[in-house]
């Protein structure tokens, strides 16, 4: 009643005043909504799988950058995309979340650079830090796509001897990738989200992930190198290098549906 009263109270021209002020503190709001809705955080949809953003790769057990440094070269050469080869803490050896973190920063970064998403390659336990990342650390809203090479998605019989032989040489992340860690079993519990796609390579000549097939996860496109290109010698050193791994990894981020390679190229 005081507020009919008061409006009836006040002249037509005022009445006009305060419709007109309103009308407009009305329309900022929207506008700041529609703002905020176009800069909102990737949490809130998928990426846009025509629309590719930079690609960012994951080193693996022990930081190395070397060999990812020429596969980031040979994208920015054949796509023109920014790429960046990340730096680990604890060289490479510790507590693989901390990696996922570091992950999520650089995505992160990138987003508010203005990139719609980012694509990641993990390489060796950098697989398992992009797979933890994209499944249980909010980067299935981020990843466009997700490009894992001889990836311990199930760990490696190698970190489990060390483990046992001397556990003061087998520091944090070694004791992660050994089979059946907590770590390793969360990762295989959390499903591959549906919207996000992702190639995981192996070699079957791996002398580091043992088995090699603990490369595979339900959910990917799981693609054994030997079994599209036979005579390929690679080793697990030579995947980030391997001239068939980098066809795969190119053809992989691209914008057509992934789906397994029908052979070599």
């Amino acid at each position: 009643m005081r507020v009919s009263a008061w409006w009836r109270g006040i002249s037509p021209r005022r009445r006009l005043l305060v419709m007109l002020v309103a009308a407009v503190a009305v329309a900022g709001l929207l506008a700041g909504a529609l703002a905020a809705g176009r800069s909102a955080p990737a949490g809130d949809g998928w990426p846009a799988q025509d629309d590719p953003g930079p690609v960012l790769l994951v080193p693996g057990y022990g930081g190395a950058q070397d060999a990812l440094a020429r596969l980031a070269g040979r994208i920015r050469q054949a796509t023109g995309r920014q790429t960046e080869v990340l730096t680990l803490p604890d060289g490479g050896t510790g507590d693989l979340l901390a990696q996922v973190a570091v992950l999520d920063d650089a995505a992160e970064r990138a987003r508010a650079r203005g990139a719609p998403s980012v694509d990641v390659i993990g390489y060796s336990a950098g697989g398992v830090v992009a797979g933890w990342w994209a499944t249980q650390g909010g980067g299935e809203h981020q990843a466009r796509r997700l490009v894992t090479l001889g990836a311990p998605l199930h760990g490696t019989q190698l970190a489990a001897a060390a483990a046992a032989l001397d556990p003061s040489a087998c520091p944090a992340a070694c004791r992660q990738l050994a089979p059946g860690s907590a770590l390793l079993r969360q990762l295989q519990a959390q499903p591959v989200p549906a919207a996000l796609p992702w190639l995981s390579v192996w070699t079957e000549r791996d002398e580091v992930v043992v088995p090699p097939d603990s490369a595979r996860i339900d959910g990917a496109v799981n693609v054994p190198l030997q079994a599209v290109c036979p005579a390929d010698p690679a080793a697990h050193g030579d995947l980030p290098t391997d001239p068939q791994v980098t066809a795969l990894v190119l053809r992989a981020l691209g914008t057509a549906p992934l789906t397994a390679p029908a052979g070599c190229g």
